[in-house]
Formats: structure tokens, sequence, C-alpha cells
């Protein structure tokens, strides 16, 4: 399974962007659960942005909560982050990251977290 995130660049303080993330590979025989974006901000640690269940229920940390909006298509397994308002201390790798259950048997699935390359999303003053 890979995960492919793009939508990244360099954006003026209070404009937007919006990052998406295509999951392929292996996924024809498994269910994709909770998506979910990250951040990384130099010398800080990973930190969870947003998340969306398979169900649409959606969670966020309360410095981009009204700003930034999280969406999947599971037709076409991708999420999207929307980014609005950003600001300096948006700046960050953005990292998608997807939990997926493998189905082996009916009565028995195998769970691993993927993780997408990241892509730069920097925004200055």
């Amino acid at each position: 399974v890979q995960l492919q995130a793009s939508g990244g660049g360099l954006v003026q303080a209070g404009g937007s962007l919006t990052l998406s993330c295509v999951a392929s590979g292996s996924i024809g025989n498994a269910n994709i659960n909770t998506m979910a974006w990250y951040r990384q901000a130099p010398g800080k640690q990973r930190e969870m942005v947003a998340t969306i269940t398979s169900s649409g229920n959606t969670d966020y940390v309360d410095s981009v909560k009204g700003r930034f909006t999280i969406s999947r298509d599971n037709a076409k397994n991708t999420v999207y982050l929307q980014m609005n308002t950003l600001n300096p201390e948006d700046t960050a790798v953005y990292y998608c990251n997807a939990q997926i259950a493998h189905i082996i048997s009916p009565w028995r699935q195998s769970s691993r977290d993927y993780w997408g390359q990241g892509t730069q999303v920097t925004v200055s003053s």
C-alpha cells in the first residue's frame, strides 16, 4: 500500500491550500478505516492535525479548528485537508496516515498504519 500526498507549497499568511492523499496498491481486499493528517515543524514533534473515520466523523487539534477541514472520498481512496487562513505557525511537513484493515478471512483482519511521504507547507508572514 502506498499513500501519495500532494498539494503543499508556499503561501502568504491568510491564504489557503488544499492537500490530497491517495491510497493505492493492495487495498482491493481491505477496509480503509480512519484517515488522518499529521504535521511536523522543524525541531518539534509530529502532531495530529485532523482525523476522519470511515463514516465521516472528524476531529481536529485545537489550533486548526475553524480554519482546516478534513474530508474523504471513499470511492477514490482519497483524503483531503482544506486549509484556510494559514499563518506562519502552520509551516510544517504534512503527512497523511491511513489505518487499513486487510481482510485475511471472513473472521480475521490484519490492521496496520500507513504513512505518506510528506508534503511541505510554508506560510510566509
